[in-house]
C-alpha cells in the first residue's frame, strides 16, 4: 500500500520486547542487518568512560572493603576473595574476581553447577551480598584491567559455554563485546539457571549488543541501581 510503512514480524517483535528473537536469525543478519556495528571512536569512548566509573566507584566503596572483608573471615573460614575463570571479549579467558559468598571448595565435589535458590553452598553472609550485590564491587578491578566493561553481557564460565553453545543458536556471539559488571539481560531477565533461562537471556544479551548506545548503557546502569535495592533476582 502506497504510504503506509511496514514491518516485518521479527523487526516487530525486536521493538515491542526489545530483544531478538534468536530462533529467527541468520548469519546474514549479524552482517546486513542495521547495528552490531562499533566504531573505534564509540569503542574509546566506552573505555574511557568504563575507566572513570571504575575509579570514582572503587573511590566510593574502597573503605568499605576492610569491614566486607572482616565480616567474611568472621562468617566462614577461606579467602575473602574468590577468583574463577570466566570467558570475556572474543572468547577469551581472564579471572574475574567477587568476595566469596559460598562457603570454601563449594564446588569440590559437585563441579561447575548453577546456582539455585536457597542454594546450601552459599554462607549467610553471603546471601546478603548477593542480594544487594555487594559482592560484584571488585570487578571494578576487571574493569580497570580491560577484562570487563561496565555494562555488556555477564561472563560465563568456559564449562557451561561449551554446552550451551551446543543447544543454542548463536551463543558465541555474546562475545562480541566486552562481558559487563550489569547488562540488560541482568535488568530485564532474573538469574538464569537452566539453557531456557540461558537462551532468554542471549535473546536480551544481543539486543544490547545490536543497539549498544551511551542512552541504553544509562538506563541499565540506573536500572541496576533500582534492581540492587530491591534485590531482585539474586541467587
Amino acid at each position: 500500500i502506497q504510504g503506509m510503512q511496514v514491518m516485518d514480524a521479527p523487526s516487530f517483535y525486536e521493538l515491542v520486547t526489545r530483544k531478538l528473537y534468536v530462533e529467527n536469525l541468520t548469519p546474514s543478519h549479524f552482517l546486513f542487518s542495521r547495528g552490531f556495528g562499533h566504531s573505534r571512536f564509540g569503542c574509546v569512548v566506552k573505555r574511557c568512560g568504563d575507566v572513570f566509573c571504575a575509579l570514582v566507584g572503587l573511590a566510593l566503596c574502597l573503605p568499605f572493603f576492610p569491614l566486607i572483608a572482616l565480616l567474611i573471615r568472621l562468617d566462614s573460614p577461606g579467602p575473602v576473595f574468590f577468583q574463577q575463570v570466566r570467558t570475556g571479549y572474543g572468547g577469551r579467558p581472564f579471572r574475574i574476581i567477587k568476595f566469596r559468598t559460598m562457603c570454601n571448595n563449594a564446588e569440590q565435589k559437585t563441579g561447575a553447577v548453577w546456582a539455585s535458590v536457597r542454594d546450601p553452598r552459599v554462607t549467610r553472609l553471603g546471601e546478603f551480598l548477593r542480594k544487594t550485590r555487594l559482592d560484584e564491587l571488585p570487578q571494578l578491578f576487571n574493569v580497570l584491567r580491560g577484562d570487563m566493561s561496565l555494562v555488556g553481557p555477564r561472563p560465563e564460565r568456559p564449562e557451561f559455554i561449551r554446552e550451551l553453545e551446543k543447544s543454542i543458536p548463536f551463543y558465541s556471539e555474546r562475545h562480541y563485546v566486552k562481558p559487563g559488571v550489569t547488562g540488560w539481560a541482568q535488568v530485564r531477565y532474573p538469574y538464569g539457571s537452566s539453557v531456557e533461562d540461558a537462551l532468554e537471556k542471549l535473546r536480551y544479551d544481543l539486543y544490547y549488543i545490536k543497539h549498544q548506545s551511551f542512552m541504553l548503557d544509562l538506563e541499565i546502569i540506573l536500572r541496576t541501581v533500582f534492581v540492587v535495592f530491591s534485590g531482585r533476582g539474586a541467587r
